[in-house]
C-alpha cells in the first residue's frame, strides 16, 4: 500500500502560479479581480488579459496589470499571494487572462463580465459547508454543478470551507478541487466559525479579493455586490453585532435592485438541535423583513432545510417574507430536527443549488452529486405584495436516516 501524500510537498508553493481564483471587488460589469500564489522567490506578479477570440491571435492585443503582492506564513510554508484587478472592461464580454511574473505564466483561462442591464438573466451556484472530504468528496459535486450551470457568473460559499482555519493544506484542497470553477466563475464567500481561530484565518484576505464596502474590523467578510439586478450581501454571522445590523439596515435602505439575497453562515432558523442563534435572529430578522429581502442562504447545520415564505414579525412592509435555505455540500453530516417551517429537507446528502434570476422570476434548484433534482421552487414578484411562491418539489422521497443508518 502506498503512503499517503505528504501535505508539505503537496501544498508547497513554487515559481509557477497556483491557487488561482476569480472574485469581484468592484463593478462586475467593467472589472474582474484575480488572486494567485507563488513561492517567495517571485517578488512581483502580473496579470495579462485580452478580449476572447476563437483563435490564438488574441496574444497580439493583450494588456497587463501589476499585482499587489503580500507574504503569507502558514503552518506549511511561506508564500507570496498576488492580487490584480482588471479595469475598463466591456460589460457582458468574454476575456482570456493569465497570471505570472512576466516569464513564468499560468495557462490562459476565460471569464465573462456581468451585463450592464439590471434585468439581464443571472445564473449562480450555491455551496454549503465543504469542510470535510474537501478534495476527495467535494470534487465530484463541483463537476456536476458546473455541468448544470454552464452560464454561472457567481459561486456562493456559505462558510466552513475548511475544518481547521489555520491548516493551509485544507485551503489547498479547496482551491485544487474547485480549480476549473474558480478560474472562470467569480467566488462570493462568507466566513464560517471554522474560518476563525484567535482571528480570521490568515488565508482569507490574501486569497479572496473582495469588496471593501463593509464595516471596520470585518473587511472582506461583511460586504455586498450588485450584479444584474440582484444585491448579494455577506454577513459575518460568527461575529454578529449591533454595528453589523445597522450596516445591513443602511445597505438595504439604499438598495435599488429588484432582488436581494443575504448570505451568512449561521441560519436564522436552525435545522439541527442545539444550534439556535437567537441573538443573531433578534438583531437582523426584523431588518430582513422590514426591507423585503427575498432569499436568505445559510450553512452550518450540515443538513438541507428549505422553508416556504416566512414572515415572523408585524412588519409594515407588505412585501415582507423571505425563503430560507440551509444547505451542505461536503462530507460532514448531522441529524435534522424536523420543524413545521421546513417544506423540503435532507440528511446525509451532498447538495449544490443552481439559482436563475430573470426579470420578475427567481428559480431555485437543488441537486445531488448525480445531478438528480432534489428540490425546486420559483419566486415571482408581485407589485406591492409578498412574493408568490410556486413549489415544484420532485415526487421523490426525502433523504432521511432510517433507524440510525445513513443513505
Amino acid at each position: 500500500m502506498s503512503a499517503p501524500p505528504d501535505p508539505v510537498a503537496l501544498n508547497k508553493p513554487t515559481g509557477v502560479p497556483d491557487r488561482i481564483i476569480l472574485t469581484w471587488s468592484k463593478d462586475p460589469t467593467t472589472t474582474q479581480s484575480v488572486t494567485w500564489r507563488t513561492d517567495t522567490s517571485v517578488s512581483e506578479g502580473w496579470a495579462e488579459i485580452s478580449p476572447l477570440s476563437e483563435g490564438p491571435r488574441f496574444v497580439d492585443r493583450t494588456g497587463w496589470v501589476r499585482a499587489v503582492t503580500e507574504k503569507v506564513v502558514t503552518d506549511l510554508s511561506e508564500a507570496h499571494y498576488h492580487s490584480a484587478t482588471f479595469t475598463d472592461l466591456q460589460p457582458d464580454t468574454q476575456y482570456v487572462y493569465r497570471v505570472g511574473d512576466g516569464r513564468t505564466w499560468s495557462p490562459w483561462h476565460q471569464f465573462r463580465t456581468a451585463a450592464a442591464t439590471a434585468g439581464e438573466p443571472l445564473e449562480f451556484l450555491l455551496f454549503g459547508d465543504i469542510q470535510h472530504g474537501i478534495e476527495s468528496h467535494w470534487t465530484r459535486l463541483v463537476r456536476t454543478a458546473v455541468a448544470h450551470a454552464p452560464n454561472a457568473r457567481l459561486a456562493v460559499y456559505l462558510g466552513d470551507i475548511v475544518e481547521d482555519w489555520n491548516r493551509d493544506g485544507q485551503w489547498g484542497e479547496f482551491l485544487r478541487a474547485g480549480a476549473p470553477l474558480h478560474q472562470s466563475v467569480s467566488a462570493f464567500p462568507t466566513p464560517g466559525n471554522h474560518e476563525y481561530g484567535e482571528t480570521l484565518t490568515p488565508n482569507w484576505r490574501p486569497q479572496f479579493t473582495l469588496p471593501l464596502n463593509g464595516i471596520p474590523g470585518h473587511e472582506e467578510a461583511v460586504y455586498y455586490l450588485d450584479i444584474q439586478g440582484v444585491r448579494f450581501i455577506s454577513l459575518n454571522s460568527t461575529h454578529m453585532s449591533p454595528e453589523q445590523a445597522q450596516w445591513l439596515d443602511e445597505v438595504l435602505k439604499s438598495n435599488l435592485n429588484k432582488w436581494t439575497v443575504i448570505v451568512l453562515h449561521y441560519p436564522i432558523f436552525p435545522s439541527v438541535p442545539d444550534r439556535d442563534e437567537p441573538y443573531q435572529r433578534g438583531l437582523i430578522l426584523p431588518i430582513i423583513e422590514m426591507h423585503g429581502v427575498d432569499l436568505v442562504l445559510a450553512g452550518h447545520d450540515h443538513v438541507y432545510a428549505r422553508s416556504g415564505i416566512v414572515c415572523n414579525s408585524n412588519s409594515p412592509n407588505p412585501r415582507a417574507g423571505a425563503v430560507y435555505v440551509n444547505t451542505v455540500s461536503g462530507a460532514k453530516m448531522y441529524d435534522i430536527k424536523a420543524q413545521p417551517w421546513m417544506l423540503r429537507k435532507a440528511e446525509d446528502t451532498q447538495l449544490f443549488s443552481v439559482v436563475r434570476v430573470s426579470g420578475d422570476e427567481l428559480t431555485f434548484e437543488t441537486r445531488t452529486p448525480s445531478g438528480a433534482l432534489y428540490d425546486r421552487f420559483i419566486l415571482r414578484k408581485v407589485p406591492g405584495k409578498q412574493n408568490l411562491l410556486i413549489n415544484d418539489i420532485p415526487p421523490t422521497a426525502e433523504r432521511l436516516r432510517v433507524l440510525g443508518t445513513s443513505n
